[in-house]
């Protein structure tokens, strides 16, 4: 009976992390509201800067669950800019911790409140976040002869007039990578061969729409395209399979003991302008992550295994980045729950936040 409750509480170990971020989410959209109602006779550049600050503190605290609370070892190799600067990045997308993996990056180049994201229409329902993530300069799309291309260059177009620095995330994948899915694996590589394109193992027919509107509206803003390819130990069976890569949940519960991450950083005179010849170029990108993962799941030599070529570096979190931000936002939202006041006011953020944000998404892309 005693076992039986260790092993459950040990297996509820992302119940706290879960708690405190989603917890603080309605204090944080009141402290971001707040700002935006009081900077609405600002210029668009002077609200951005405050609201950069706001999401580095938020997603700082997210990392010190990610990084400092699971102990995982995040292991980098290629070449990752100290400085900031304005990128695009194009991952593989295997998981929803993929999300954080670019917090990772950023965070370690001063540049977390930088980072935006491309994500799929759906997401956009997402209670507070959804209409959030709009608000931080992310952009919606949907798939396929849905993409609406003049609706996302306008909203690119609008964050360089207000000189927003730009870290912005697209999976050009279009969905994840699921092992336990093998029709989406099977109809991307049929799709490949059709096209006359190489067929992939490890990732999916990326699709290039997104990705070349992206570089082609921002060509003058940019200062690089960062192409990163991320592993996760612990994903291969005891066959040599690929399994299923770790959900936030799964990561929370410290069941990913090291994340490899590899950096390509890419000038933009390297990359063609025209989309048919861009299609090729990303094809080719994702032919070098397939190689990659072959050697990190599958080669030959069990010693290569579970580790990128060249030099690597294990790069480790100070809690000075995150954990002020968690003791600040934590403190806050202990605060208001503290009072019968503070607790309607964190009810009803959460409700009228998420109808008013729906209600928003809905009209505004």
């Amino acid at each position: 009976m005693l076992l039986s409750l260790v092993l459950h509480t040990y297996s509820m170990r992302y119940v706290l992390p879960a708690a405190v971020m989603m917890g603080t989410a309605p204090t944080y959209v009141l402290a971001w509201g707040a700002w935006r109602l009081l900077s609405a006779v600002l210029p668009a550049r002077f609200y951005r800067e405050v609201d950069d600050r706001l999401y580095t503190i938020y997603q700082s605290m997210v990392l010190f669950f990610f990084e400092n609370y699971t102990g995982v070892q995040v292991i980098l190799y290629g070449d990752l800019p100290k400085n900031k600067e304005n990128v695009i990045y194009l991952s593989n997308h295997q998981c929803t911790v993929d999300w954080i993996i670019a917090d990772m990056l950023a965070i370690r180049q001063n540049a977390l409140g930088h980072v935006r994201y491309v994500l799929k229409d759906g997401l956009k329902w997402l209670p507070l976040y959804g209409w959030y993530f709009s608000q931080h300069g992310g952009v919606y799309v949907k798939r396929s002869a849905k993409f609406n291309e003049k609706e996302m260059r306008e909203k690119l177009r609008a964050q360089m007039k207000a000189e927003t620095p730009m870290y912005l995330v697209i999976f050009p994948e279009g969905t994840r990578y699921n092992p336990e899915i093998p029709k989406v694996i099977a109809d991307s590589q049929s799709f490949a061969e059709k096209e006359g394109l190489a067929v992939l193992k490890h990732v999916l027919t990326p699709r290039v729409k997104a990705t070349h509107v992206a570089i082609d509206t921002m060509k003058d803003y940019l200062d690089a395209v960062y192409d990163v390819t991320v592993a996760y130990e612990g994903t291969v069976d005891h066959k040599g399979q690929r399994k299923l890569a770790p959900s936030m949940t799964e990561f929370l519960c410290k069941e990913c003991p090291r994340v490899h991450i590899f950096i390509d950083r890419i000038e933009l005179k390297d990359i063609p302008e025209e989309q048919m010849y861009m299609r090729r170029w990303l094809h080719e990108r994702f032919e070098i992550k397939d190689k990659l993962l072959i050697e990190f799941y599958d080669a030959k030599d069990s010693k290569r295994r579970n580790k990128f070529p060249g030099k690597s570096v294990h790069s480790k979190l100070s809690l000075k980045k995150t954990l002020p931000s968690l003791l600040f936002l934590g403190g806050l939202t202990a605060s208001m729950l503290l009072t019968e006041s503070g607790r309607k006011l964190y009810v009803k953020t959460w409700i009228y936040g998420t109808l008013i944000g729906c209600l928003w998404v809905s009209i505004k892309p």
